[in-house]
């Protein structure tokens, strides 16, 4: 698709959809029902095949007034812009996308994606960090 057709508002719209391309890819090869970490070394051989960089296992600390009170490891940060957690199951919980943007707020990223992997298909979820939209 050539970028002139996506949304003006939608961010990374193409690297999202390179993202979303991988997760569709795994799935389409491996199919549904297999553990979270599989679908992780997958995911990494299919964002690598795509010419992505990425750092897989981020590690963020979480700091208050200079002094580490907890760390997060992200799956994957994708080209300094994107986080990408994986799941397994289609419902996501409201924890779960909660988590996801506490990443967004801890790193000051502005786009996270989910990708659930369930018996049906990958299905990409977005989540936004609305405080560094404009």
């Amino acid at each position: 698709m050539k970028s002139n057709v996506w949304k003006k508002d939608l961010l990374y719209p193409e690297l999202s959809y390179t993202i979303n391309g991988a997760l569709f890819d795994v799935y389409k090869e491996l199919g549904g029902g297999h553990k979270e970490a599989y679908y992780q070394k997958a995911v990494a051989i299919a964002l690598k095949e795509k010419g992505l960089s990425y750092i897989e296992q981020y590690y963020v600390p979480l700091t208050y007034k200079g002094i580490s009170v907890g760390k997060y490891y992200l799956d994957f940060l994708i080209e300094d812009k994107i986080i990408l957690e994986l799941k397994r199951g289609k419902l996501l919980s409201h924890a779960m996308i909660e988590q996801t943007k506490q990443y967004l707020i801890a790193t000051k990223l502005k786009l996270a994606i989910i990708g659930c992997f369930t018996q049906q298909g990958a299905y990409p979820r977005r989540i936004i960090n609305h405080d560094l939209r404009s």
